[in-house]
């Protein structure tokens, strides 16, 4: 038995918009809850909704955003942030969704890459205030009016939209969109919705990539609404679900694993918080009854371990997805029974598929939902080969994962070669990951064949944090490994040779990263050597390096933790 299989369906896909399908939905079940923001205290119908969405999207056509423009979004988890998701469908603007935790460079980095046009942005999240960050990436925005932003550093970027009542220089209010949306007819909004196509581009996701700088995914509406689709029928959904959704939003597992798994069912959107917090999770849960809930294995710990959390009334949950990084096995089973959470469902993917390849169902055995990444979504081929030939292997050996079908990106922006060195010829999409089939076609994910780091979910590239570090004065040389990590799966070690004659200190490396990258990609450990682990090839050896760093940070107890 080889390594290759494929899950047919009864169930049909939807060759629709995502604008297209959520007036549908919104006309089909027009008062049931489909959006909640519990923290800003913000309460939608599907009608309403549906008419919100109309509003912001009347408003960006007013400032002259045509099919194909990039509309980037830089902010945490709102109302706004779902109400610009649909709106940009309906006009067909690509959203380019930005990790809320890049700082200067890395917004820099996206804004030309990705071709820009305009960028919507919150004031401020804890220490980060985005308008100063934006500011200092753009000085020329400070003297231009709204709408008048003229840049050589960034050509395409016109208007930049805050979400907050308060005027900024060269800046939008939130509430200008929504004035302006009457300089738009609604003849002219659906002139705009019957020229889009279901396999227009629509979304631009940034992926790190192994070469440095992020990778910018390239998604369809037919790409991520089919996959919201199946993900939602693995949970069983319906239209009386209520997802509790305390992932981000600017990442595939919230806004296509969270709101259009919700939406393809009609299922509510619950918002807790603007970032994960673990008591505002566990509080909207019981008050709005959720019946649903999402995250990451660091988060699920996080809430289980609250001081509280026997407090709360979780029994209206029943299911949800826990992805991101592999769980442990102990977690798996807590869940199960102190969450109520009987039939939560685990998801592997990634953004380049969508995101999800594989998932357990609802009817799945906890072996299978606790030792496994579940078997392909409908209508995905997956196949385990060796790296090494790129012939499938028997079931039960490992090999690279690779996956086809309607889930595969279109392309990575702007990068055809990064495109042809993960799509080949056959449409197979290469995930760079270790993976098993077992003979009941199982899958399991068992290592990486690319040296990413998943940190609490968050993907993290060594080559970008490596050529960042290189720009530090007294670094000569440097590796950067995952080494193991009860909280969050792995943390970042970088090993550092100094130039000759000099010192430095591990804070000093570290107080160098701060708000140059995001604080997820600032090591945790450093290491000064001499010297790297080397091949007799001369290739530095990493899996060696991950040994040495284990045994010499006492982690070999946690490298020993049972996952999926």
């Amino acid at each position: 038995m080889l390594s290759y299989t494929y899950e047919g369906s009864e169930k049909k896909y939807i060759a629709q918009t995502i604008g297209n399908f959520l007036e549908d939905m919104a006309q089909k079940y027009p008062e049931n809850e489909c959006l909640i923001s519990v923290h800003q205290n913000i309460r939608y119908t599907y009608k309403q909704f549906n008419e919100e969405v109309d509003k912001i999207a009347k408003g960006l056509m007013s400032l002259g955003i045509k099919k194909d423009d990039k509309v980037a979004i830089w902010s945490t988890n709102n109302a706004e942030w779902v109400l610009t998701q649909f709106a940009t469908a309906k006009i067909g603007a690509v959203l380019v969704t930005i990790n809320p935790a890049y700082r200067k460079s890395e917004l820099a980095y996206a804004l030309k890459q990705s071709e820009v046009n305009t960028l919507i942005l919150i004031e401020q999240f804890k220490t980060s205030n985005y308008i100063d960050i934006f500011y200092s990436v753009a000085p020329f925005a400070r003297g231009a009016k709204p709408g008048e932003i003229h840049s050589n550093r960034f050509p395409y970027l016109k208007n930049v939209v805050c979400i907050s009542d308060k005027k900024y220089t060269g800046m939008f209010k939130w509430h200008d969109l929504i004035d302006k949306a009457e300089n738009v007819s609604d003849e002219d909004l659906k002139l705009r919705e019957d020229s889009l196509d279901f396999d227009d581009v629509i979304n631009i996701q940034y992926t790190s990539g192994t070469t440095g700088y992020p990778k910018a995914a390239s998604l369809t509406h037919f790409n991520i609404l089919n996959n919201g689709y199946f993900i939602g029928e693995a949970m069983k959904f319906t239209d009386k679900d209520r997802l509790c959704i305390p992932v981000p939003f600017y990442h595939c597992f919230g806004m296509v694993l969270g709101n259009l798994a919700c939406v393809t069912h009609a299922s509510t959107m619950v918002i807790p918080s603007d970032y994960f917090d673990p008591l505002s999770t566990l509080k909207t849960v019981e008050q709005e009854k959720c019946t649903a809930l999402h995250g990451v294995p660091t988060m699920f710990i996080a809430e289980l371990e609250h001081p509280d959390f026997k407090k709360f009334d979780l029994s209206s949950l029943r299911t949800g997805i826990m992805a991101g990084s592999p769980c442990p096995i102990e977690i798996m089973k807590r869940v199960n029974n102190e969450m109520h959470l009987k039939e939560i469902t685990i998801a592997y993917g990634l953004t380049e598929a969508s995101p999800v390849i594989t998932q357990t169902t609802t009817d799945d055995t906890l072996e299978h939902r606790t030792e496994t990444v579940g078997k392909p979504l409908p209508f995905i081929e997956v196949k385990i080969i060796n790296p090494e030939t790129g012939k499938i292997v028997p079931a039960g050996e490992q090999g690279e994962l690779c996956c086809r079908g309607y889930n595969t990106m279109r392309y990575y922006y702007n990068n055809k070669e990064a495109t042809h060195k993960t799509i080949d010829d056959a449409g197979w999409l290469h995930t760079g990951d270790l993976a098993i089939m077992t003979q009941d076609g199982y899958f399991k994910i068992t290592g990486r064949s690319k040296d990413m780091i998943i940190r609490g979910g968050q993907n993290v590239y060594p080559r970008e944090i490596e050529e960042f570090l290189y720009t530090h004065p007294k670094i000569y040389d440097v590796q950067v490994i995952g080494v193991p990590d009860r909280k969050y799966g792995e943390e970042i070690c970088a090993w550092i040779k100094l130039k000759e004659n000099e010192t430095a200190t591990e804070d000093e490396i570290k107080d160098y990263c701060k708000d140059k990258i995001a604080h997820y990609k600032i090591p945790k450990y450093i290491r000064f050597t001499d010297s790297f682990p080397m091949t007799i090839t001369g290739k530095i050896r990493k899996v060696e390096m991950r040994k040495i760093s284990t045994k010499e940070l006492g982690l070999e107890d946690v490298a020993n933790i049972k996952t999926a």
